[in-house]
């Protein structure tokens, strides 16, 4: 007998995207030769990262959701291409802003007005994200992989913009790490909890077993404040755990950290828990806690669809590549 507790969720209504109103398109993806000089640290990581491909290091991006809709993917792709990125992950948000954009060449609809309502999440073509996952969790995929895969063998008017696709066409891995009930296709009936959450598991052992090559590598995270360090936290003690066994160790990388709030001057010193800055993830743990047995870590603070462009044009102008 059904929990008399729990939400049913056929009784919900769910709308064709046609009926949304997108608050982001085609027009919002910036052009590939746009690009943006600024004052910071991102020549230094720019180098670093020419370092890690040439040492043949791990090169890993993990975003947030902001980082799709501020339309520098032709950029992500372009360093993919490249060679310049060997892992991405990014959250459940990110995998609906690309599959959205990939299908219909729109995405983000406006909270304010469908929560009032209820209809903010509740679009049919969206919802087959879950159908994607669920058949991909069936043949040993992972999430990111699943939905990649699907972009590329089906019909998708908008599949060069695509993050998920190119990196299952480059065999590179794309992770995508989940929170149950953090994403719209959750509130869909299709939605298999199970399916979900094995599917970004695997993506999870994905990502631990990349840094597990991150000794001489570059580990960046760009506007990501809960996923990104949690996720890099977990793996980095898992492959250091296996590594000290084997006598090796992963302590010589680099990190740095892309992102819009002011975090100070002093960036080596672990804030005090009476500082707000100190329930900011990026920085105890991505800047500071994690690199302090040998590594480097930089903060850039900036707009990311002017620091991604300016840290493309930086890392091809360390390799003597003008386009």
């Amino acid at each position: 007998m059904k929990k008399i507790w729990e939400f049913d969720r056929y009784r919900l209504k769910i709308e064709p995207l046609r009926r949304r109103i997108s608050d982001l398109n085609l027009r919002d993806i910036l052009p590939l030769e746009k690009s943006f000089h600024i004052k910071s640290s991102i020549s230094e990581v720019a180098k670093r990262i020419k370092m890690a491909k040439e040492e043949k290091a791990a090169i890993i991006l993990m975003i947030g959701g902001h980082v799709i809709r501020s339309g520098v993917q032709r950029y992500l792709i372009d360093l993919m291409r490249r060679g310049y990125i060997s892992c991405m992950a990014m959250n459940g948000a990110g995998i609906i802003h690309d599959y959205e954009y990939a299908l219909i060449g729109e995405t983000t609809e406006s909270v304010r007005k469908y929560i009032r309502e209820g209809q903010f999440g509740l679009w049919e073509e969206t919802g087959k994200l879950n159908v994607i996952i669920n058949e991909g969790y069936r043949n040993n995929l992972g999430m990111g992989e699943a939905v990649g895969r699907a972009i590329v063998e089906g019909v998708f008017p908008h599949e060069e913009i695509s993050l998920l696709a190119a990196g299952y066409r480059l065999q590179i891995p794309i992770t995508v790490h989940v929170g149950i009930g953090y994403d719209i296709i959750h509130e869909h009936p299709n939605c298999d909890g199970a399916a979900l959450g094995g599917a970004s598991y695997r993506d999870f052992l994905a990502i631990a077993h990349t840094v597990s090559q991150l000794e001489g590598g570059v580990m960046l995270c760009y506007g990501s404040a809960v996923m990104g360090p949690e996720v890099y936290l977990k793996a980095l003690s898992m492959a250091r755990n296996v590594a000290r066994q084997e006598g090796e160790v992963i302590a010589h990388f680099t990190t740095a950290v892309f992102d819009l709030i002011h975090l100070g001057d002093d960036l080596e010193t672990e804030a005090p828990k009476s500082d707000p800055r100190y329930y900011y993830r990026p920085f105890k743990t991505i800047l500071v806690r994690t690199v302090r047995d040998g590594g480097t870590a930089y903060y850039v603070e900036g707009d990311h669809a002017k620091t991604l462009p300016n840290l493309r044009a930086r890392v091809l102008a360390k390799m003597g590549v003008t386009r």
